[in-house]
């Protein structure tokens, strides 16, 4: 699959480039599994630069046997030269015709050996005034981040440039979609479930996946036995995780399932909100998994899986993994018959981050609440999206639905009817809706209503 996108990363990298023939440039990539860091980063070294892969299962002596290779093949190491220690691998990778050095997942270093973080602290500190650029990529964004912002780390301070690298937008994935032959409504399918991480979708090309629909694709790469995603959740989160993997695994259910509060979450979990305080900050901050969602009005967040494929595994097969082990025939079918019901709650995401690139959104929110009704009862209501540009205030119905113009019509009216019950609404918002599909969406338009189906994509 051809390289798509990152094209604000490689020029961000080239400008370092250019700053580091007069000092020494020491640069971070981290960012989640599967995001394409080490595709960007080979990218960029292509035509000169050297890559090095840190092996946690290798010894300390064994990498840098390999690494002394590497250097030899590039002619920076003489041939019958050795390298008898790291401090010496440094030394000569920053002091002889310096290239650019990419370090990928450099976090394994701490299982490797941990002195080797001090002794690069040593060697940028006597070599700063030198020409050269390296730089660290990791995926345990954890421990990518004591490394690097911890005052107490060898490391700390010395890092000029720091880049998350974040998933690959839905336009570049529809891209992605036509290299590999999807029409629009299936590659959106898969985006709900997949997201921006490109390597799913060469998983797609490697077992082609051309000519198959969604529940095809999903037996093909996570539903069959031995798919090759079967593992793929579980094999990335107990690397994140480490030995501490239960309590988090229970949490992300939980929000998975729809538990997305502190109150709530702890009752499906059956224990004191305060006993999941802190691992809920972790997933938060620490490991940026989840993320806590503030409405429009009011004060209190609800909390989402910021990551799709998480977020399809958690709620629709880790509460099952027996039946999922076992290839139970009725929960297979199950699964895909939820199908509707979980892009309904994705199409959501889709529709903010399509009506952000259209519009320009600089804030978006969603809104939910309670009305007061007679005798004491109580009602609640939802708002899809409230945003702003810098010129216009925006609300929006979103529906995973084929629509005609009358439904949507009336459900404008309802939205509208809805928007009354937020404090300081702007004046004159424009009101819209995004669905599946929008028979005559014209005359809503004309009506002066917003109105995108998959066709604006």
């Amino acid at each position: 699959m051809k390289f798509i996108d990152r094209e604000n990363e490689i020029t961000s990298l080239k400008e370092i480039k250019e700053l580091s023939k007069n000092k020494l440039f020491i640069a971070v990539i981290y960012g989640l599994r599967r995001v394409g860091k080490t595709r960007l980063l080979i990218e960029f070294i292509k035509n000169n630069g050297l890559y090095f892969f840190v092996n946690k299962n290798k010894t300390s002596q064994d990498l840098l046997n390999e690494f002394q290779v590497i250097l030899k093949e590039k002619g920076i190491l003489g041939e019958l030269e050795t390298l008898p220690s790291w401090d010496k691998f440094f030394e000569i990778l920053v002091s002889r015709r310096p290239l650019t050095a990419v370090f990928d997942e450099f976090q394994n270093f701490a299982f490797v050996n941990p002195a080797v973080f001090g002794i690069l602290q040593k060697t940028i500190d006597l070599n700063e005034d030198k020409s050269g650029m390296i730089i660290l990529s990791g995926s345990l964004i954890g421990l990518m981040k004591d490394l690097f912002k911890n005052n107490k780390e060898p490391l700390y301070g010395r890092i000029k440039f720091n880049k998350k690298l974040e998933p690959l937008t839905l336009k570049s994935c529809i891209e992605m979609g036509k290299e590999l032959g999807f029409d629009t409504e299936l590659l959106l399918k898969l985006y709900m479930i997949f997201g921006g991480y490109p390597k799913y979708y060469v998983t797609m090309e490697d077992y082609k996946a051309k000519g198959h629909d969604i529940s095809e694709i999903l037996d093909l790469l996570i539903l069959n036995k031995n798919a090759p995603l079967e593992d793929e959740v579980t094999t990335v989160l107990s690397q994140e995780f480490g030995n501490r993997s239960g309590l988090y695994y229970s949490l992300l259910e939980a929000i998975a399932t729809g538990n997305n509060t502190m109150s709530t979450i702890a009752g499906y979990l059956n224990v004191p909100a305060t006993s999941i305080t802190r691992q809920l900050g972790e997933l938060k901050d620490y490991f940026e998994l989840i993320e806590l969602e503030m409405p429009y009005n009011g004060k209190r967040g609800t909390y989402k899986i910021i990551h799709p494929f998480l977020y399809f595994w958690f709620s629709q097969i880790y509460k099952n993994q027996s039946d999922y082990a076992s290839r139970n025939p009725e929960f297979m079918k199950a699964v895909k018959s939820n199908l509707n019901i979980f892009f309904g709650r994705r199409f959501e995401t889709v529709a903010k981050e399509l009506l952000t690139a259209k519009l320009g959104l600089i804030e978006s929110y969603r809104q939910w609440g309670k009305i007061p009704m007679a005798k004491g009862e109580e009602t609640t209501y939802e708002i899809d999206l409230i945003g702003k540009n810098v010129k216009h205030f925006y609300i929006f119905e979103v529906k995973w639905k084929d629509l005609d113009d009358k439904t949507a019509m009336k459900i404008i009216e309802k939205l509208k009817e809805k928007a009354g019950y937020l404090k300081e609404l702007p004046s004159n918002p424009k009101f819209g809706i995004v669905a599946k599909k929008i028979a005559n969406k014209e005359k809503l338009i004309e009506a002066g209503w917003l109105a995108y189906d998959l066709n604006d994509l």
